[in-house]
């Protein structure tokens, strides 16, 4: 992904959520969501992210499709502050995004992005790749359990438009020498 590539996924975001999330978050939040916003915030965030964080797009036809993230993971139980790890880098990675053009669902795009962070996860050498998903979120839940990830006993809620939306979290092993990603996404 690049700078020039923001708004492209920011409308990829923005109408996945909208899409995803009818009915398992409040309709008033989704509706009110804004493109334009979200990519205001994504390029304030673009210029300052770790380097072990990558932005993956999915393009088809020129037009960006997909998007994926993964980076460090964030969460204290499985990533320790750096100053308690007993090596520089951290070996626990997250599947922070994975959005597709609604209209593109089920395609390949969402299992070649995740291919494609898996293979980045690696190349920084984190060994396991854990994510959070809606608990409602049935199709998402069975395309990460298709790939390998499994519930790991975690769950919190969130607050989105004055609702808790309860998630999961979802690991899976991420061995040196496992199939990696063979696809050209930039």
């Amino acid at each position: 992904m690049t700078e020039d590539d923001i708004d492209a996924v920011s409308a990829v975001r923005v109408h996945g959520w909208q899409a995803a999330y009818r009915g398992l978050m409040p309709q008033t939040y989704l509706d009110a969501m804004s493109v334009a916003a979200d990519a205001e915030q994504r390029r304030s965030w673009f210029g300052r992210r770790s380097p072990e964080v990558s932005d993956l797009v999915a393009e088809r036809d020129g037009e960006v499709v997909g998007w994926a993230c993964v980076g460090p993971a964030r969460d204290p139980d499985i990533a320790p502050g750096a100053e308690e790890l007993p090596a520089p880098r951290p070996t626990a990675g997250e599947l922070l995004a994975l959005y597709v053009t609604p209209g593109l669902i089920g395609t390949g795009i969402g299992r070649a992005l995740l291919s494609a962070g898996t293979a980045r996860a690696r190349t920084h050498g984190f060994r396991t790749l854990y994510l959070w998903v809606v608990r409602g979120n049935t199709r998402a839940r069975r395309f990460y359990e298709r790939a390998g990830f499994t519930p790991d006993g975690a769950e919190e809620a969130y607050e989105v438009g004055g609702s808790n939306v309860p998630e999961l979290r979802y690991r899976r092993s991420l061995p040196p020498d496992g199939p990696g990603f063979t696809g050209q996404y930039t």
